[in-house]
């Protein structure tokens, strides 16, 4: 059944005339007269009398007419609905981020997007990168903000990926430290500190890099928040890594030197969507302030 029939019904009836209807709507009264008549042969049953002058409801066509007029107030509002999410004044997004992302860089374009588009409903999933692109898989979120090293790229057949920043680890030192004020340094003149990390198990952290450069690093300290792991250092317990991005939200009594491009490892930042699935309104909307917020100078 096409809906523009029940509202040619819902205007002939609320006019009492097919001239009437057609005029209000743009049609011939012939025209509102065989679409009367095929929604007709459609139920089965007269909806008007034709009288001499207009038209009045049959008892069928009395009782269609508040069916009529839900169904078209609906559809009416289905369309207010489809077009406020197209607006942006409507709909959600569902965020998911690596930890260090979440120090600066998300904070930062989450609130120039709600300012933008404060009718979206935001949510954000923290998690390590590969468990946000399960999360992606799944539908239960609808972009997913991920890191990975160029040796290990990530599932290019299932996701859409977009190269948004570059990530290089710095080494954090408490300002005292003798080596504080180099401009630069090397891994190895680091082999004697004591450090901190998530955990002992070093292959599967930052201080990976600490191995290839020839030394395995004594790790003092096992704490995996970057807000415990820069208090211990700047207390004078140890050193450690930390990617650029959780760098923006450092403390000030600390310093952040640079490694050699020899030694650092530079994890790459990617935004992840579905591949083959339409990106929602609003993912497309947040994407340029994600961008703006990656390429942002800071200290």
């Amino acid at each position: 059944m096409d809906m523009a029939w029940l509202d040619v019904f819902r205007t002939a009836a609320r006019l009492g005339s097919f001239t009437a209807a057609g005029e209000q709507l743009g049609f011939t009264q012939s025209a509102v007269s065989r679409q009367i008549s095929t929604l007709e042969a459609e139920f089965g049953v007269p909806l008007f009398d034709r009288l001499a002058r207009g038209v009045r409801l049959t008892e069928h066509g009395q009782a269609l007419l508040p069916h009529a007029e839900a169904m078209l107030d609906r559809l009416d509002g289905t369309r207010r609905d489809l077009a406020a999410l197209t607006r942006l004044a409507a709909g959600q997004l569902r965020l998911g981020a690596f930890d260090s992302a979440n120090a600066a860089l998300v904070p930062a374009a989450l609130a120039a997007f709600r300012a933008a588009h404060p009718g979206i409903a935001l949510t954000l999933t923290e998690g390590l990168s590969a468990h946000l692109l399960d999360l992606l898989a799944e539908g239960a979120i609808d972009l997913a903000l991920v890191t990975a090293y160029p040796e290990h790229p990530y599932d290019t057949d299932r996701f859409e990926l977009r190269r948004i920043a570059d990530d290089p680890v710095l080494v954090a030192l408490p300002r005292g430290h003798r080596l504080a004020r180099r401009r630069r340094l090397r891994l190895a003149d680091l082999a004697e500190e004591p450090w901190i990390a998530a955990t002992r198990r070093i292959e599967t952290t930052l201080l990976a890099a600490c191995v290839r450069s020839g030394f395995h690093p004594r790790v003092e300290y096992e704490v995996a928040g970057w807000t415990a792991k820069l208090g211990l250092v700047a207390a004078g317990l140890g050193i450690t890594l930390i990617p650029s991005l959780a760098a923006r939200a450092a403390r000030p009594d600390l310093v952040l030197i640079p490694l050699h491009p020899d030694d650092t490892p530079i994890r790459h930042v990617h935004t992840a969507t579905r591949r083959g699935h339409r990106p929602a309104p609003a993912v497309t909307a947040f994407l340029p302030h994600l961008h703006t917020a990656a390429t942002a100078p800071h200290h």
